[in-house]
This record gives structure tokens, sequence and C-alpha cells, in this order.
């Protein structure tokens, strides 16, 4: 055989798809049911399992006495959001697989800007280790210590993007119910306003997204059940 029929042969056998790309929708769906279900095991251990018991807002002397005592349960709650932090990665990376059928563009669209926020949301933790390292000033390590909750919940206004995307996504995917899509793109809008009132409003607490988290719920429970039954290739 010469080169050209070589070439020519290599050229008309499609590239094999490598990584995240290559799983098959069922896969895709179960990789990302299982990060998801850990993400809100571990998320919920690390902030209202760590975090808030020992980070009391304006009380820095209190907050210094509760971290030095228990710096294994702190940093244990830091752990806990790094693992976060890597699988919003992964379910990124899967979620995109899923729905790439769909809309490759806003499917790749939703995967990046979740990969950003967990990024963002590296970059806040890393606030938590500044603080600790300045507890001997508690004064000063409560503003760094604060600051993780502020830069969460603002680049969770990326999350909530990404949210609106996969919801819009999922209404029109076909292969899953529409109201999740719908309950999705509530989910989203809630972090997108706890975001905005973060940003613009004096003295703002996030409220909207723990009150409209059901979509995320909803979505974790049809990945790990309904999945199975989607394609094995």
């Amino acid at each position: 055989m010469n080169h050209s029929t070589l070439d020519s042969t290599r050229a008309a056998v499609p590239p094999t798809p490598m990584g995240f790309t290559a799983w098959s929708p069922r896969t895709a769906a179960l990789v990302a049911g299982v990060a998801l279900a850990l993400m809100a095991v571990l998320g919920g251990f690390g902030n209202f399992g760590a975090l808030v018991p020992l980070v009391i807002p304006g009380d820095a002397v209190e907050t210094a006495r509760n971290i030095s005592g228990s710096p294994l349960l702190f940093f244990s709650g830091v752990a806990s959001f790094v693992v976060v932090a890597l699988l919003d990665i992964i379910v990124a990376g899967a979620l995109y697989t899923l729905f790439k059928p769909v809309s490759r563009r806003l499917s790749a669209a939703a995967a990046w800007i979740r990969t950003v926020y967990a990024v963002l949301l590296l970059v806040a933790i890393s606030r938590l280790v500044v603080g600790f390292s300045m507890l001997g000033d508690p004064e000063t390590a409560l503003p760094v210590l604060e600051s993780f909750t502020t830069i969460w919940v603002i680049s969770l206004g990326l999350f909530g993007a990404s949210l609106l995307l996969v919801g819009y996504l999922a209404f029109r995917a076909g292969f899953m119910a529409k109201v999740v899509g719908i309950l999705l793109a509530v989910a989203g809008a809630g972090y997108l306003a706890d975001a905005v009132g973060m940003v613009f409003v004096a003295g703002f607490t996030a409220v909207f997204a723990q009150f409209l988290f059901v979509g995320e719920v909803t979505m974790i429970f049809w990945l790990l059940i309904r999945g199975r039954r989607l394609a094995a290739h």
C-alpha cells in the first residue's frame, strides 16, 4: 500500500473519543449522579458540620478560639470543599457528554462555566487556609475567613448560570422529564439571585438557593435511577 492510499485510509477512519467524551450516556449519567450525591454529603458536612459551627460572624475572638480548639474539624471541612470542587469538574464533563447530542455548543458552555466556578471555589477555599494562618491576630483573621463565604456565594452565580443551561438542555433532551429541566432552571435562578444580592445588597444573606434546590435533588435521583436505562454505548 503506498503512502497516499494509507493516508486516505487513515482520513476515512474517525478519531476515537478519549476520556469522558468516550463515555456512553449511561456511564455519563451514573458518574454525574454518584459525583453529585457525594458532593451533597461532603458539601453539607463542610459547610454545616465544620465551618458554620466554628466561624462566628462578627466574633473574632470566639472564632479564633473555636478553630484553634478544633483544627482537625476545620481542615476536614476545608478538605471536603476541595473534593467538592474537584467533583464539580468531573460532573461538568459528564453532563457535557450526556447533553451534547441536544446541543454541543450549549452543553460545552455549561461545562466550562461550571469548571470556572469550581476554580473560583478553590480560590475561596484558599482564604480559609490563609485565615487559619492568621489566627494569632483574630481581628485580622476573621474578615479573611468570612471572605470564603462572600467569594463562594458570588461565584455560585456562575454555577447558577450553568444550571440554567443544563435545565434548558434537560427540558429539550427528550430522554428526561421536562419537569426536571424546569426545576433545575429554578434552582439556577436561585443561585443567581443570591449572587446578585451578595454583590449589590449590603449585609445580604444568601437565602434563595436554600429553598430552590429541589431541582438538584431531583436530578441526582433521575441520574442514578433512570440513567441506568440510557444507552450503554
